[in-house]
């Protein structure tokens, strides 16, 4: 029979940890964050302001022009092409949160901007939501028996399931509003012709980074909404935790759709060919706030704790990749010596959403060089 002492220990130390998952002030819709100083918090304001000296020293180095900047970065793609609007970028700009607290900002964190595939991490919400409200039974289930148009015809694409299209495991094959799958993010080495006429993995095998897959996976959100997933954000969630007007999600300019007789757009999970979702940095902590929370805004459940649990499980394939979300597992991607328990959103040219449990804290960065995130976070780990 276990010692009482040690019993009481080990509740206080549950009862901590619950504490200190629960965010303590939520900001108003139109009204200035609330600010406390480091000091209110305990973080030590000299390391702080040393690591956001830092993420204003290291701008992206690409183009401000980000049609430039995406035409640049994806110039080995056979038929890469804009598809979709974009938008000249400002400088680096990010806040940090604390219990809900905004503790440290930098540049404009007003503007809206791109945010590439920080968009994923919504969309995979999104979904989510489809299957907290019965939409979709489980993401388990075969796509096929939700979209029934050929989108996943044939002996590979029938097998696939909501759960390979949000893990980007599915090795789905085929063509979407002009991208062909092969043609997205080919290998460096090799022949092209090969890559195109490849064996295909079996889907949950094998992750590969795919925005023409991400692209499948809205199609097909919407197909089980019915209604345009930009709207089913600003009703779900954006409007709930009091984001501002500003922000849009836009598809590819062809990507129109005939939905119970009315014409939809369907909307892209990235940026890399345009499109994509266009947002604040304080929007996005936002959002970021919803999840530090476990899905709850004030007193309303937005999104399941159970949902949110499943999005951060590393996939079989990628211990460093849940539903959309990047995970700090030691791995590949492993960030060293910052908490395990991170998870983040991450975009072209240095967008993040991040998440530490751990200390209660949101961090968004924008246009931050993507090779110096981990040096970042290693150094706002030393302020914490």
């Amino acid at each position: 029979m276990p010692n009482l002492k040690t019993s009481i220990s080990v509740l206080f130390f549950i009862m901590c940890l619950t504490l200190q998952a629960q965010v303590s002030y939520f900001p108003e819709r139109n009204t200035a964050w609330e600010t406390k100083s480091p000091a209110d918090v305990k973080i030590n304001a000299e390391r702080l302001f040393d690591a956001i000296k830092f993420a204003e020293a290291n701008e992206y180095s690409g183009s401000r022009d980000l049609r430039i900047a995406i035409l640049k970065g994806f110039a080995r793609e056979p038929f890469h092409e804009i598809l979709g609007p974009t938008k000249k970028r400002g400088g680096p700009a990010g806040l940090i949160l604390k219990d809900g607290y905004l503790i440290a900002k930098w540049g404009d964190t007003k503007r809206v901007d791109m945010t590439f595939s920080v968009t994923k991490s919504f969309l995979s919400t999104v979904t989510g939501l489809a299957v907290d409200k019965g939409l979709i039974a489980n993401e388990t289930d075969f796509a096929k028996d939700y979209v029934w148009d050929g989108t996943f015809n044939g002996e590979h694409n029938s097998k696939i399931t909501w759960q390979h299209l949000l893990q980007q495991n599915s090795d789905w094959s085929g063509e979407i509003w002009g991208g062909k799958d092969w043609a997205d993010r080919p290998p460096r080495e090799g022949d092209l012709d090969d890559w195109k006429n490849r064996e295909y993995k079996e889907p949950g095998t094998h992750m590969e980074y795919n925005d023409v897959r991400v692209n499948v996976l809205a199609y097909s959100a919407l197909q089980v909404w019915r209604k345009p997933l930009p709207k089913v954000l600003k009703d779900e969630i954006m409007d709930k935790i009091g984001a501002t007007t500003t922000w849009r999600w836009f598809g590819y300019d062809n990507a129109w759709t005939t939905i119970d007789g009315l014409q939809m757009k369907s909307v892209t999970g990235g940026g890399h060919s345009g499109a994509g979702l266009f947002i604040s940095a304080e929007d996005m902590a936002r959002f970021g706030l919803l999840f530090l929370n476990n899905g709850k805004w004030k007193n309303e459940q937005v999104i399941s704790e159970d949902w949110i649990n499943r999005a951060i499980t590393p996939s079989k394939p990628n211990v460093n990749y849940g539903y959309m979300w990047w995970l700090n597992k030691k791995g590949p991607r492993h960030w060293k010596n910052v908490s395990e328990d991170i998870y983040y959103a991450a975009g072209f040219g240095g967008n993040f959403i991040i998440i530490d449990k751990k200390t209660n804290i949101v961090v968004v960065t924008r246009w931050l060089e993507p090779s110096k995130i981990e040096e970042f976070m290693q150094k706002l780990t030393k302020a914490l």
